[in-house]
């Protein structure tokens, strides 16, 4: 087996840092809404249930150089769900990596920001995704790697959605990584329980079917991985949950995160039909009112 990842010290946060990444997962809602609106296409529901795992990801947690984006002893991370790509790109562009005003190219010829992430295009991005269900693999790859070349500092970081965790390659994934005491790989699923389509049988107001919570917590459960079940649109459990993943087990940890499809906007939250959508004028100022932003007022 190999060495367990390096224990490193983690400052709590404190009730201004929680408010400074609230105030970032709400702009990368506002981001991730005007652009839609401007461009004309583009995923909405899952950009918004995971924008407060991505603030707290990429200003707090993941050690990165957004001017060195190859920096080597950089950690990874995978958006295994990569329709959801816009609100990655929003997250790096509030972070630094691009212009915000690029993000009116997304998904526009010859721009570097591709309807799923592009790692030959958009320095930063660490893995090409879109055929769901990879990501983990990739991340166990890249965590084993970190291990195998002597960095034992490197994570990787996979954000998983909860619609490709029914497929095989997941669960292969998920067997093989406590086999090398993996801790230095940490799986985080965007649980909004929203598929495309809804589920079978439920209307569009319906979460997910009683039989079927808790059935992540208890399959990563099951595979010897450390599994954190929390509220993934509330900032403090967030940050918690990261912290504590970034502490040596020797085991991978699965943060199963429960949020809300659609989550900051209340017209959104919690319906598949704005899986991917495009707001009207009068739905677009709506959202911007609710995340109290000044209709024209810069990101």
């Amino acid at each position: 087996m190999t060495e367990p990842m390096v224990e490193s010290e983690v400052v709590p946060a404190d009730a201004a840092e929680i408010a400074r990444l609230d105030d970032v997962a709400r702009r990368i809602r506002v981001a991730v809404l005007r652009t839609v609106h401007t461009v004309g296409v583009g995923h909405v529901g899952g950009p918004l249930s995971q924008a407060d795992v991505m603030a707290a990801l990429y200003f707090r947690v993941l050690r990165i150089r957004p001017d060195e984006s190859g920096w080597a002893d950089r950690d990874r991370f995978i958006l295994s769900k990569g329709h959801a790509s816009l609100g990655q790109y929003a997250a790096m562009a509030l972070r630094g990596y691009l212009p915000i005003d690029e993000l009116t190219t997304f998904d526009q010829k010859g721009s570097r920001l591709q309807g799923h992430p592009d790692m030959k295009k958009l320095p930063g991005i660490d893995m090409s995704t879109g055929s769901l269900g990879m990501g983990l693999s990739a991340g166990l790859g890249m965590a084993l790697g970190a291990r195998m070349s002597g960095r034992d500092a490197v994570r990787a970081f996979v954000l998983m959605g909860d619609g490709e965790c029914q497929e095989g390659q997941v669960w292969e994934a998920a067997m093989v990584a406590p086999r090398y005491d993996l801790d230095n790989l940490i799986a985080i699923v965007d649980h909004n329980k929203l598929q495309q389509f809804g589920w079978r049988g439920s209307s569009a107001q319906d979460r997910l079917p009683p039989q079927m919570q808790g059935e992540l917590v208890a399959k990563f459960s099951a595979f010897d991985w450390r599994v954190l079940d929390i509220d993934g649109n509330d900032m403090t459990a967030v940050v918690e949950a990261l912290d504590e993943a970034q502490q040596p087990t020797g085991r991978p940890t699965a943060i199963i995160a429960n949020t809300t499809k659609g989550a900051g906007v209340s017209f959104m939250e919690g319906q598949f039909k704005w899986h991917i959508g495009v707001p009207t004028d009068e739905e677009l100022a709506t959202a911007m009112a609710e995340l109290g932003e000044a209709e024209g007022a810069a990101v």
